[in-house]
C-alpha cells in the first residue's frame, strides 16, 4: 500500500529540476511513508482491540489492566527518536538550500504587482521569463518593490517569500540539471492579479546561453549602467576615491566588515549597500557626518541593484608613486585643480569613464539640500 502510494505521488510532482531536488522529494516520501505506516497501525490496533476486547455479555467485567512500563517507553521513545530524524534530515537540506556557493552565478529578481523582472549580470533583463545555464550554480538575489510576494520554481523544489523594507534582500540558490521550461509562481497572495503573476525559466546548455546573451539587447552590463548612475546622482561628489570626500571610499568596501558610530560591525553586503541607499539613517560609518540624503523614490529597484553591482566590481585602489592626487588600479582620479586649463578630472572603473565636475581649484564638496542628521 505505501509502495503505490507513494508511486502515485511520484507522478504528481513536478519534475526534479535541480540538484537538491531528489533530496527534497525523498525527505517527503519519507514523511508521507511515514504517516501513512502509523496511521495504518493505529486503525489496525483500534480494529484488533474493538473486536479483541469487546463486551460479551452484559453483566461482564473486564479484568483491571496495571500497566506497563515497557509500552508506555516505546510509544514515547520511537516516536521522538523518528521525529529527530526528520529535523536532522530537514535540516541538513535547509543548510544545502541557504549556503550560497562562492562561485554562484547572480541574478536579480524583482517582485512587482504582478510580474517578475530579472537582470542579468551582462546587463540583459527580462520579464516573467529567465534563462539560465544548466549545471550552473546560480544565486537568486531577491527584492520587492510593493507587497510580500513568494518566488516559487516547484521544479527547483525552490520557493521563498520576499518581504518588503529597505535591507530585506533575500537571497536562496539552485542549480538546475535539465534542459527545458518550468513553471514560475507568486505563491504568496499578493493583490487581484495574483493568479496571473507567472512566467516560465528557459534552462539551457552552455552553448545556447552564450548564444542568448550575446544576441540579447542589453546596453552595458549592470556595473556599467551603475557606474553611469553613481555620477548622475552625483554619488561621485563625496564618495571620492582620494580619500578627500565627505563620505566613505566605496573602493573594496563590499564584503568587508564596517564599523558603525555606535559601535557594532556591519558587513558591506547587498542588504546593507540597499539600506544605505533608501535609509541612510540607519547606519552611519564611524568617522562620519550623517549628511547623505535618501533617495527613495528617485531610484529604481532595479537601479539600485545596478549601483550595488557597480561597487562590487570595484576592488581596492593599488598604491603607487604617482604623482599625488593620481590613483593606478581599478579607480584613476586626476588630481582636481592642479591645472585649471586642463582637462576635467576622468575616472574609469567598471568598464565604464566618468567625467567629473572640471573646478578651478579643490572645493568642499556641494551637497543637496536635506533635512539635517541624513547620513551614507
Amino acid at each position: 500500500m505505501i509502495h503505490h502510494s507513494l508511486l502515485a505521488m511520484s507522478w504528481m510532482l513536478p519534475e526534479q529540476a535541480s540538484s537538491y531536488a531528489p533530496e527534497v522529494d525523498h525527505l517527503y516520501e519519507f514523511l508521507v511513508g511515514t504517516t501513512i505506516f502509523f496511521c495504518v497501525l493505529i486503525f489496525a490496533a483500534i480494529l484488533f482491540f474493538f473486536v479483541k476486547y469487546r463486551r460479551r455479555s452484559s453483566d461482564e467485567i473486564p479484568r483491571p489492566i496495571a500497566g506497563s512500563m515497557v509500552l508506555e517507553s516505546a510509544w514515547t521513545i520511537i516516536p521522538f527518536i523518528i521525529s529527530l530524524f526528520m529535523f536532522a534530515w530537514g535540516a541538513k537540506i535547509y543548510l544545502q538550500e541557504y549556503t550560497i556557493p562562492n562561485d554562484a552565478l547572480d541574478i536579480y529578481v524583482v517582485g512587482k504587482q504582478w510580474m517578475w523582472k530579472f537582470q542579468h549580470p551582462e546587463g540583459q533583463r527580462e520579464i516573467n521569463e529567465l534563462h539560465l545555464p544548466v549545471g550552473r550554480k546560480i544565486r537568486f538575489i531577491m527584492a520587492t518593490e510593493d507587497v510580500i510576494h513568494s518566488f516559487f520554481i516547484p521544479a527547483f523544489r525552490m520557493k521563498e517569500d520576499i518581504v518588503p523594507g529597505p535591507n530585506r534582500y533575500t537571497t536562496v540558490w539552485a542549480e538546475p540539471t535539465m534542459t527545458g521550461q518550468f513553471h514560475i509562481f507568486c505563491a504568496e497572495y499578493c493583490g487581484t492579479s495574483h493568479s496571473g503573476m507567472i512566467g516560465w525559466v528557459t534552462v539551457m546548455n552552455d552553448r545556447d546561453y552564450q548564444n542568448w546573451l550575446s544576441g540579447g539587447a542589453a546596453e552595458g552590463s549592470m556595473a556599467d549602467r551603475g557606474a553611469s548612475l553613481f555620477q548622475q546622482l552625483g554619488c561621485i561628489t563625496c564618495h571620492r576615491s582620494d580619500a578627500q570626500g565627505q563620505c566613505p571610499r566605496l573602493e573594496g568596501i563590499y564584503g568587508k566588515e564596517q564599523l558603525m558610530s555606535d559601535g557594532q560591525k556591519v558587513v558591506a553586503d547587498d542588504s546593507y549597500i540597499r539600506e544605505s541607499v533608501l535609509s541612510p539613517l540607519a547606519k552611519i560609518v564611524a568617522g562620519y557626518q550623517p549628511i547623505m540624503p535618501s533617495f527613495q523614490g528617485q531610484v529604481s529597484e532595479e537601479q539600485i541593484q545596478e549601483l550595488i553591482a557597480y561597487i562590487k566590481s570595484i576592488g581596492p585602489p593599488e598604491t603607487t608613486n604617482a604623482t599625488p592626487g593620481t590613483m593606478k588600479g581599478s579607480t584613476k582620479i586626476s588630481a582636481p585643480g592642479s591645472n585649471p586649463a586642463a582637462k576635467p578630472p576622468i575616472m574609469t572603473t567598471g568598464g565604464a569613464t566618468i567625467v567629473a565636475p572640471q573646478t578651478e581649484k579643490a572645493q568642499p564638496a556641494q551637497l543637496p539640500q536635506q533635512t539635517p542628521g541624513q547620513n551614507q
